[in-house]
């Protein structure tokens, strides 16, 4: 498997010593570098890489610019590349794959592209599997069901385990299990869990892809629900119902949402 990689960063110099550490790794092929912003958005865009190295300090169009520029693409995976430790935080709201200090350590960065191969090896695998099953539902569609089984634990691993989430000047890493509902509000999601309320800057939508959907359901327009801790169904007029949740929480469920609530009654 190889990693199509981009390295971006105003400085020849931090481009050329990030090249020479990769050189230690067989499977890193650089189709690209980039020494400012609006360079790397259009490089991402052609050459669609696997993985981008992206300094954070630049002119013009900085690296949390570039990730936002890229919003309506398919994004590769970014580790960000800076002098400064003052932008973690910032780095792992972007759902950065992992923050290195300048100059990059040698053993960090193989630690780094560990992961790298793990969460592509993960991505790539799911892809395979939804060609074979789009071929198989054409000429043997009863096999279709057999792969869906099958895969079920390896699709599960595709989705986030903990959450980081910058409030009130701290990060928390949360267990995704322990995640009662979500609700939206505007840019912003209110994270419940069994003993604590968070805010979650990000969309829902974006917030919705992170989470596995055999457990994690929307069941209003505004309100994702963790469907392995809903203890009672209660009906509502005009075909609505509200959920009971573990902490006694109750979440109404909108008529367009009423194919969630079949999972309890079937």
């Amino acid at each position: 498997m190889t990693i199509r990689t981009i390295l971006v960063d105003d400085e020849s110099l931090a481009i050329q010593g990030l090249k020479l550490r990769l050189e230690a790794h067989d499977d890193v092929e650089i189709v690209d570098t980039c020494l400012n912003g609006r360079e790397a958005i259009r490089s991402i865009k052609t050459h669609k890489p696997d993985l981008v190295f992206l300094d954070i300090q630049m002119p013009g169009f900085d690296g949390f610019s570039v990730v936002q520029g890229l919003m309506e693409v398919e994004p590769p995976l970014f580790v960000f590349v800076t002098a400064y430790s003052d932008h973690a935080i910032r780095a792992f709201e972007a759902q950065a794959m992992d923050y290195l200090m300048k100059p990059v350590e040698p053993e960090r960065l193989a630690d780094t592209l560990d992961r790298v191969r793990q969460r592509l090896a993960e991505k790539r695998g799911q892809e395979e599997v939804e060609r074979l099953k789009e071929v198989l539902s054409e000429v043997a569609p009863e096999a279709v069901d057999q792969i869906a089984s099958d895969s079920d634990a390896h699709a599960a691993s595709r989705y986030e385990k903990l959450i980081n989430i910058k409030d009130r000047g701290q990060i928390f890493r949360v267990d995704v299990d322990s995640i009662e509902r979500i609700d939206a509000a505007g840019d912003y999601m209110c994270i419940y869990t069994g003993d604590n309320t968070l805010i979650l800057r990000e969309t829902m939508k974006d917030l919705e892809k992170r989470l596995d959907p055999r457990r994690f359901q929307r069941v209003h327009r505004s309100t994702i629900v963790n469907l392995d801790l809903v203890k009672q169904v209660k009906p509502h007029t005009n075909g609505e119902c509200f959920l009971v949740l573990d902490s006694g929480a109750q979440v109404k469920v909108s008529r367009s949402y009423r194919d969630v609530v079949a999972r309890f009654v079937h």
